[in-house]
């Protein structure tokens, strides 16, 4: 069976530990090249990419980052907006010199890379965004808004590695592809000092946002025909989260797009379909010119 350790083998994988930003922050870094920076969804950490960081690492200098606030990095005592994960992913930038990167996110690492290509568009070559925009949500996205904050609150309610691994398969379209590994990953990081009640918080913060009703930006008011750069945008037949016609206009706005649907997969499409997600993103990514 196909283990973290055996798609790192060979890749030459490292866990990394820099300062952004005044905030230890850690990645799962491998490769040289152009930057291509990975960023997970609400809640999530590096090991979001283990089956995409190997390959997409023979073609560019991947950094799988725990966002602000996740993983192993630094937890700030502030309100988790988009401008504070945006903001952290330029001090990213900055801290290893790059100038401008590529940048990927799924779910809320894809809204964090929309934003930051709005708020920084000289700083982002490409995206490549995988079932996450910036998009408001209809009215079936804001019934699953309310499922998603139950579920998120009863993990400091009864944190377990049963209660994790639920989480965890809401994201896939087959539970078996969740692995003991990858829910002991996760349990371990949960298990961190404070962590769950910190995640609990943070995470219903950014639900909230997706109601636009945390602090004074409604981000929903920009639009992403305001966007610089090409976009690769990867959506699922299964999403669980946004269905595709429900952003379909959002995704038509975009200028300069590339779009693939990917059958039989929920949210997390480069888990699930790495064969996939993986060719889809070196093609488009290689085709950008310096």
């Amino acid at each position: 069976m196909s283990t973290i350790w055996t798609d790192f083998a060979g890749n030459g994988v490292k866990e990394t530990f820099i300062s952004a930003g005044g905030l230890r922050t850690r990645m799962l870094e491998a490769g040289s090249g152009r930057p291509l920076v990975l960023l997970h969804g609400t809640g999530g950490h590096a090991e979001t990419y283990a089956r995409n960081i190997g390959p997409l690492s023979e073609h560019f200098h991947v950094m799988a980052l725990d966002m602000a606030g996740h993983g192993y990095t630094d937890r700030p005592d502030v309100t988790y907006t988009l401008d504070v994960f945006a903001d952290h992913v330029i001090a990213v930038a900055d801290a290893i010199g790059e100038d401008r990167i590529f940048l990927s996110g799924e779910s809320l690492g894809g809204v964090v890379s929309c934003w930051t290509a709005l708020k920084y568009p000289d700083r982002i070559s490409a995206l490549a965004l995988n079932t996450g925009l910036l998009a408001r949500p209809d009215g079936p996205g804001l019934k699953q808004l309310d499922d998603i904050e139950t579920r998120t609150r009863r993990l400091s309610e009864d944190f377990s590695r049963d209660t994790v691994r639920r989480r965890l398969e809401w994201l896939v379209l087959d539970p078996a592809s969740v692995t003991d590994e990858l829910v002991d990953i996760r349990y371990k990081i949960y298990s961190q000092p404070g962590m769950v009640d910190h995640m609990v918080e943070l995470m219903c913060t950014v639900l909230q946002q997706n109601r636009a009703s945390v602090g004074d930006v409604d981000y929903f008011s920009y639009s992403l025909s305001e966007l610089k750069c090409p976009v690769l945008l990867i959506w699922t037949d299964h999403n669980p989260g946004k269905s595709l016609q429900a952003v379909q206009h959002v995704i038509d706005a975009i200028p300069q797009k590339e779009f693939h649907l990917i059958k039989d997969a929920a949210h997390w499409a480069q888990w699930e379909k790495p064969d996939e997600v993986n060719p889809l993103m070196i093609d488009f990514l290689s085709r950008i010119a310096p």
